[in-house]
């Protein structure tokens, strides 16, 4: 026959009944808020120094929010400048042709195709002006486009492994984009 189970209800005359389990952290608990339970923490007035610093502190917030923010941020300034460079460039020459490569930034193989692009494309023809990326570029995008004009490549939405844009031969791309800007 099984052993009968406990009931947690069952009472003992000689014991006295338990109200919760008794654990190792319970116990720890218990003995650390013992001593705290016996007694109570008055919050601590401030002393002097510390008023003062109290003050300094709320001082040097009110001070804080009255100055100006500062513009842009150093890299942030630094790119905003070389963006107003290169539309310098572009009106100073009002001759010469602007290529436009915009390349996703997913992947590093645009990158270099379009680094590659661009210094062929600098080394072949005098006066040309090549922008990379220079508004945000769209995902899976390579394109090769004359600013305001005809597109040399397009190659939009493409899915990894990007086929497409790897199987390219750039030196007959560099040489077909030079033949159309002549």
């Amino acid at each position: 026959m099984a052993p009968k189970k406990r009931s947690g209800k069952q009472q003992d005359p000689e014991k006295p009944e338990l109200q919760a389990r008794v654990t190792r952290s319970s116990a720890k608990r218990a003995a650390s808020a013992g001593s705290a339970e016996s007694e109570p923490e008055l919050p601590k007035k401030k002393t002097k120094e510390a008023a003062k610093k109290e003050e300094e502190h709320e001082e040097k917030k009110t001070v804080e929010i009255d100055q100006p923010e500062p513009e842009l941020p150093k890299k942030k300034a630094k790119k905003a400048e070389k963006k107003e460079e290169e539309q310098e460039e572009i009106n100073s020459e009002p001759n010469g042709k602007t290529i436009v490569i915009e390349h996703c930034k997913q992947c590093n193989s645009f990158k270099t195709r379009a680094i590659q692009v661009k210094e062929g494309l600098e080394k072949s023809v005098a006066g040309i002006t090549v922008l990379v990326n220079p508004d945000k570029p769209r995902k899976g995008c390579f394109e090769i486009r004359e600013e305001g004009g005809e597109k040399f490549i397009s190659l939009l939405e493409m899915k990894r492994p990007f086929k497409p844009m790897k199987a390219l031969d750039m030196e007959k791309v560099i040489s077909d984009i030079v033949d159309g800007i002549k």
